[in-house]
């Protein structure tokens, strides 16, 4: 078992650096090599911290990511100087939006060669490196020398990691890693502990409320919020709609758990009867609530880690600031039981079978997709979808079986996110990662079937190809306008698999072929793909169908 290298003149600065990774619980990060960041990988391996190369450094920050949806644990993506950092900026955008945990390490020019305020022409130079992840980051900054290393990676991790979660960069001048380090500087405090929650103000909004319902955002369930979460709903016998980044915090057959988004309208009308909306871990954002739309409820009682973000899109009546499962814990168990969870249990199975019957009726081969999803795929799976489609279908419709158990990327809506994070769900070995996309996305990033390959990633491509960018040319179609720059060549997805060595099944719809080639893809040991051949209607959830109207 590999040992930590304490500060001591044969220690250098990639050393400190990978202490401070393993200080931080890390066992695995992804990455690309670049003449800059070596001794991190030579470090990496003294350490016994599996570091996975991809084949782009946009597919580091995604597995990253979908590795921390996955776990909960810190995700790292160690990349190079210049262009190699700036690859990871869209990817890093997706984390910040959706709260995932990722620390960015990145090599910069020796800092030898730096002169502030002066572009000099070296080789990867950029005027401000970490200036460029300032906006989509909680924090972005330079280490300044290599004794500041360990305890700038500790500093950065712990950030990336206290909630509200999400990702930091921390840039490293490529000469600090190669550094001596004879004495380090002291290591910083953990994060300062939340205050306790005031209850009373919250217990009176309750008691007054008949019509309570329980909104759940990605807070709670990175908060590991769950239970606390349906006690509070069976308590209150209330009704619980989940953010997209929320869901998974209940069980499927939760008797309070409404079945789909708002964007539904039959659930959308869950939150116009509420006569008391406690929203849990969410800032209430526009893609659920379809551009805030959705009226001001006559109470908001809001649990958040931040104030400010709980009440920046509706005014708030009353904000419990704290840990959402330590203040729900609490506030689940300070309020009066009520009568009517029987009732409320029936209402949800109706709700339910509402909603089967409407995605059968829009769109027949979504409902066989989710149908299958919901018999075929081990509980253990996690779901990664793209901005495509038949994504938009599975990340409001499917049955996702627990917390961390289906990754969407609507924060930043990148397309491309679902098969590069996949590797990074399926490298945590809890469980076979099933990856939905759409023939244009899946190019993105194509390559990383060498990563899934050379690795042997337990993942699982379901590959959904409508001949170019579907949800785009159904904008230009309802808009009478010609289908420009949507129909695109594609190539035969099954031979490019097999190319790279991966078992792969071409299909049409999702009938009882489909269910054939799922089967055998999900038995495969690593990487496998099957290829549908498949035309879908956006759903409801998509923001072209949403049925408020604009104020």
């Amino acid at each position: 078992m590999a040992e930590s290298n304490p500060a001591n003149e044969s220690a250098n600065g990639a050393d400190a650096l990978v202490d401070a990774l393993r200080e931080l619980g890390v066992e695995l990060a992804f990455g690309l090599p670049g003449v800059h960041n070596l001794p991190v990988w030579e470090a990496c391996a003294h350490a016994g911290i599996r570091l996975v190369g991809v084949r782009h450094e946009q597919a580091a920050a995604y597995a990253a990511d979908g590795y921390a949806r996955a776990t909960g644990k810190l995700g790292v993506a160690v990349v190079t100087t210049g262009p190699g950092a700036a690859n990871t900026l869209g990817a890093t955008g997706e984390a910040m939006t959706s709260g995932a945990p990722v620390l960015v390490l990145a090599t910069d020019i020796p800092s030898t060669l730096r002169r502030p305020g002066v572009y000099r022409g070296v080789l990867h130079e950029t005027r401000d490196q970490a200036a460029m992840f300032a906006p989509v980051t909680k924090a972005a900054t330079t280490t300044a020398s290599a004794a500041d290393l360990h305890a700038d990676v500790l500093r950065a991790g712990r950030e990336a990691l206290r909630a509200p979660t999400g990702p930091v960069y921390l840039g490293i001048p490529t000469d600090l890693l190669s550094a001596r380090v004879a004495e380090r500087t002291p290591a910083p405090d953990g994060p300062p502990e939340l205050p306790d929650a005031d209850l009373d103000a919250a217990l009176a909004l309750v008691e007054r409320a008949e019509r309570p319902l329980l909104w759940v955002g990605g807070g709670a369930l990175r908060a590991g919020a769950g239970d606390a979460v349906g006690r509070l709903a069976q308590r209150l016998a209330a009704p619980v709609v989940t953010t997209y980044h929320g869901r998974g915090v209940l069980p499927p057959d939760h008797p309070c758990l409404a079945p789909a988004t708002t964007h539904v309208p039959a659930v959308g009308a869950l939150w116009d009867e509420a006569d008391l909306v406690i929203a849990i871990g969410s800032d209430l954002d526009g893609m659920t609530t379809q551009n805030w739309r959705m009226p001001q409820p006559p109470a908001l009682l809001a649990i958040n880690v931040d104030a400010a973000d709980a009440a920046k899109n509706y005014r708030a009546d009353h904000v419990l600031v704290g840990d959402a499962r330590t203040v729900t814990e609490r506030l689940a168990a300070a309020v009066q039981a009520r009568d009517g969870l029987d009732v409320l249990s029936v209402q949800t199975a109706s709700l339910r079978a509402h909603v089967d019957a409407l995605v059968r009726e829009e769109e027949p081969q979504a409902a066989l997709l989710l149908d299958a999803f919901d018999r075929l795929l081990p509980r253990d799976a996690t779901v990664l979808v793209d901005m495509c489609i038949a994504g938009y279908w599975v990340a409001g419709f499917h049955r996702v079986a627990g917390p961390r158990r289906l990754a969407y990327p609507m924060g930043w809506g990148t397309l491309g996110f679902a098969f590069p994070a996949a590797l990074g769900a399926a490298a945590t070995g809890t469980g076979r990662a099933v990856a939905v996309v759409g023939d244009g996305g899946f190019l993105f990033a194509c390559g990383e079937l060498a990563t899934a390959v050379q690795e042997q990633l337990p993942l699982t491509v379901v590959l959904v190809d409508d001949g170019g960018y579907g949800m785009l040319r159904f904008d230009q179609v309802q808009d009478g306008v010609p289908t420009r720059g949507v129909d695109l060549v594609t190539p035969d997805f099954t031979a490019l698999a097999a190319a790279f060595g991966v078992p792969a099944q071409g299909v049409d719809g999702f009938g009882e072929d489909f269910e054939a080639a799922l089967t055998k893809s999900l038995e495969v040991d690593g990487p496998s793909l099957v290829a549908v051949r498949a035309a879908l209607t956006p759903p409801p959830s998509t923001s072209p169908r949403w049925y408020r109207a604009a104020g």
